[in-house]
């Protein structure tokens, strides 16, 4: 990793009941996830955790390899249900439902593996999220058709995609196929947004328009939930950063604090 953790201050104070460091700060939240817990047979992935996302922020998740963040972000989204605990999205239960119902309700997510319908076009992946553009006939006629597509275009436009409107998604490059992913989500209106490693794998120039891009959007009002290993990536990108460990939150806080604390750091690179 480029960028190293300063473990140069004073190990934080743990507060009771909450791993390492904690916050008691609950203003905006939108999404609160309760003592969830996940098990896999004899193997707990997911600890008794409870984060909250709060809007208009960035908030990270890191850990090492297999620290459970990928198993939250199944969970939130309806993927897999826990084992304990619930999720609530603005005050109402998201346990239980289907992982669409959820994306519906605003919560909106990427993969790892991106997913993309590979060999439809760019603009196809795109006008398959969006509502009811994703319909094979399409009220509204030709006024609703023009604004959808005016709408595909602005994205395209923001994400760099524009030289790619009829191109395969088979046939772009690995940066290409990240920001059409992230362009799916960005056609679907949600309000939170899940990132799995997202930048990954990115050359420097597509790495500051994501970084440019994602700031944009917060601005605009969007809540992001990122899981990130470039340290990078989540020094210059996050407001918030949760760190996870063997699928316990052992740290939720403000990033210098985190950042900052040698017993985190001691982990986070393989030396317990």
């Amino acid at each position: 990793m480029s960028t190293q953790l300063n473990i140069a201050q004073e190990t934080a104070k743990p507060v009771p009941g909450s791993g390492f460091i904690g916050s008691t700060d609950d203003q905006d939240v939108l999404l609160e996830i309760s003592n969830l817990s996940k098990n896999f047979g004899g193997l707990q992935a997911i600890n008794d955790v409870s984060l909250n996302l709060r809007a208009g922020i960035i908030t990270t998740l890191v850990g090492p390899n297999g620290a459970g963040k990928t198993t939250l972000f199944n969970m939130i989204t309806g993927h897999i249900p826990p084992t304990e605990g619930n999720v609530h999205w603005q005050g109402e239960s998201v346990i239980g439902k289907a992982p669409w119902k959820i994306a519906r309700q605003g919560i909106a997510r990427t993969f790892q593996d991106l997913r993309l319908f590979t060999h439809m076009t760019v603009e196809e992946n795109i006008l398959t999220v969006m509502e009811p553009g994703s319909w094979l006939w399409q009220p509204g006629g030709k006024s609703r058709k023009a604004r959808r597509y005016d709408k595909v275009s602005q994205i395209l436009e923001r994400t760099g995609l524009t030289d790619k409107r009829h191109t395969r998604a088979l046939d772009l490059a690995y940066a290409e196929r990240k920001f059409l992913s992230l362009a799916r989500i960005m056609a679907t209106d949600s309000r939170l947004w899940l990132l799995d490693e997202p930048a990954s794998g990115l050359d420097p120039n597509s790495y500051n328009l994501f970084l440019r891009l994602l700031r944009e959007e917060v601005k605009e009002g969007i809540t992001v939930c990122i899981i990130e290993h470039n340290l990078d990536i989540v020094v210059n990108i996050s407001d918030r950063i949760a760190f996870l460990d063997q699928g316990k939150l052992l740290a939720d806080g403000e990033p210098e604090t985190i950042l900052n604390d040698p017993a985190l750091a001691a982990i986070y690179f393989g030396e317990r």
